[in-house]
């Protein structure tokens, strides 16, 4: 019985072990507020909290994964072009920019500390979005936290 309890607790302190290895690896991981609706990978997100994760932490052109917990809303986009920063971003913290059509905010570009990450944005979309309200494009940024 000794043997058991033994081997069961070595088998949880390994667990617990690989488990703390694997957080510090994770890389391109952010969380951003953003204050307004936003449109990414075709899909519609109400403004909130967003943590964007890496779909796999090794792949830098792996999807990247948009998801809300407060919202219950998540989405996932592959971007289209992905820069290594050298220096990160000026203020060490991650930044967001959007295009803005008709008033409608489409995630375009992502910065973290280790890579610059582009986001496809549908011209069509951004032209229906144009044709439906009357307003210009035009670019905006959001920080994190």
């Amino acid at each position: 019985m000794r043997k058991l309890c033994l081997r069961i607790a070595v088998a949880l302190v390994s667990f617990a072990g690989l488990g703390i290895t694997a957080k510090a690896q994770v890389v391109d991981q952010v969380v951003v507020t953003i204050p307004f609706q936003f449109v990414v990978a075709g899909k519609t997100l109400p403004a909130g909290t967003y943590h964007v994760n890496r779909a796999e932490s090794d792949d830098r052109w792996a999807g990247l994964i948009f998801s809300s917990f407060e919202n219950r809303a998540s989405a996932i986009v592959h971007p289209i072009e992905v820069e290594s920063e050298v220096e990160g971003t000026p203020d060490g913290k991650a930044h967001v920019s959007f295009e803005t059509a008709g008033g409608e905010h489409f995630l375009s570009k992502i910065e973290t500390a280790d890579n610059v990450f582009t986001i496809p944005v549908s011209r069509a979309a951004i032209l229906l979005a144009e044709k439906s309200h009357t307003d210009t494009s035009s670019r905006s940024s959001v920080g994190t936290d």
